[in-house]
């Protein structure tokens, strides 16, 4: 059983900042990968950031030196600060995560309730 919840999304202007959190609770062995996706209205999910256990961060092209993926492994926590924000940002934003439930289980990814995000012109 895992469970992720998403928090930090809401309404902003364009050029403001917005910062969301997922937790994991549950019971499993490891998280591997985390990361966040979004998906606007009549389009398809789209890889925003990831980052492994071990620290390293990808970005879209479209958010890079806008939007910072970081996690505090202890909490089971991944963050995306994003700033700058855009009208073009505004998506549902999902968190993801890649889990291993035992020693001796297989990877297992889940994802969040997905959290809003609209920016203004």
């Amino acid at each position: 059983q895992v469970q992720l919840v998403e928090s930090g999304g809401g309404l902003v202007q364009a050029g403001g900042s917005l910062r969301l959190s997922c937790v994991a609770s549950g019971n499993f062995f490891n998280i591997n990968d985390m990361g966040w996706y979004r998906q606007a209205p009549g389009k398809e999910r789209e890889l925003v950031a990831s980052i492994t256990r071990g620290g390293r961060e990808k970005y879209k092209d479209a958010v890079k030196d806008r939007f910072t993926i970081s996690r505090h492994n202890g909490k089971n926590t991944v963050y995306l600060q994003m700033d700058g924000l855009r009208p073009e940002d505004t998506a549902v934003y999902y968190c993801n995560v890649e889990i291993v439930p035992s020693f001796w289980g297989a990877y297992e990814t889940h994802w969040g309730q997905g959290t809003q995000v609209t920016v203004s012109s």
